[in-house]
């Protein structure tokens, strides 16, 4: 009988490019395929070491003089919503959850392209298509869902997020909301929401993506108790966001083939440290 054994994953490295969250930097990506009958576990046990998925690939920052970027997740047994967010919560009191399978729709695009015109139209995907922005919710090998927000009383569609379910935890890939109820602070109701969603599955952490220390775009991430960043090589609760280095380094991160000989694999014992 033959025994066919399993193929470990490459890993490649983008080349560099300007970083979309500090000026004046340029940013460079360690990433690998996320495809077969591996995928969900090699998302499960990637993203507890600072991966993100985007739509077939798992990456995390790789730059070569610079490790401001640092994936963020939210303990759910540590997380009590601050004043303003219980506020946030009250004011969102008439929205209506539902979840469903990664499909897109029209809705969902014509919301999309309000939500880039007015947040990000000098953005990576302020040219994004219908046919790219279907290709983001749909072509996912993981057990992913969209998350919809509508209105209660008139049905308006007003957020949609596209999340992961991890092992561990639920993990927001990426949300998109209307720009007309700036005072609604949709985006942090769906991080709010996204808690409660682990809570009722029984899961441990919300993953939100990278926080990133000095950018305004990601400064809101440092609002929410229970936060914990990925550092050094472990998790680790979150200090004051001010201690954090920003500093340009040219030892600031380890080369390459030694990220990669680092990386704990499905089925493999975590390294530890």
């Amino acid at each position: 009988m033959r025994h066919t054994l399993p193929i470990a994953p490459q890993f490649y490295v983008t080349a560099p490019q300007p970083c979309p969250y500090l000026e004046g930097r340029m940013e460079r990506k360690l990433f690998t395929a996320l495809t077969g009958e591996n995928a969900e576990a090699l998302n499960d046990t990637l993203s507890k070491q600072g991966f993100r998925r985007s739509q077939n690939v798992l990456y995390r920052p790789s730059c070569s003089e610079c490790s401001a970027c640092l994936s963020a997740r939210i303990d759910v047994a540590a997380f009590t919503p601050s004043r303003s967010q219980r506020r946030t919560l009250r004011r969102n009191a008439g929205l209506l959850r539902r979840v469903t399978s990664p499909w897109a729709t029209e809705e969902q695009y014509a919301l999309f392209r309000r939500y880039l015109d007015s947040r990000h139209s000098d953005g990576g995907m302020a040219d994004m298509d219908v046919f790219e922005f279907a290709a983001m919710i749909e072509e996912t090998p993981v057990r992913s869902r969209v998350i919809e927000y509508s209105d209660g009383d008139t049905g308006e569609l007003v957020a949609v997020c596209l999340s992961d379910m991890l092992d561990d935890g639920v993990s927001m890939v990426y949300s998109f909301y209307t720009p007309d109820r700036p005072k609604a602070s949709l985006g942090t109701h769906a991080i709010l929401d996204h808690v409660e969603l682990a809570r009722e599955a029984g899961l441990p952490y919300v993953y939100l993506g990278y926080w990133v220390p000095g950018s305004p775009k990601m400064g809101y991430k440092a609002n929410f108790a229970g936060l914990e960043v990925y550092a050094q090589g472990h998790w680790q609760r979150m200090r004051d966001p001010r201690d954090y280095d920003t500093e340009l380094h040219p030892l600031s991160t380890d080369p390459i083939a030694e990220q990669v000989a680092g990386i704990t694999l499905p089925g493999a014992r975590p390294a530890k440290g």
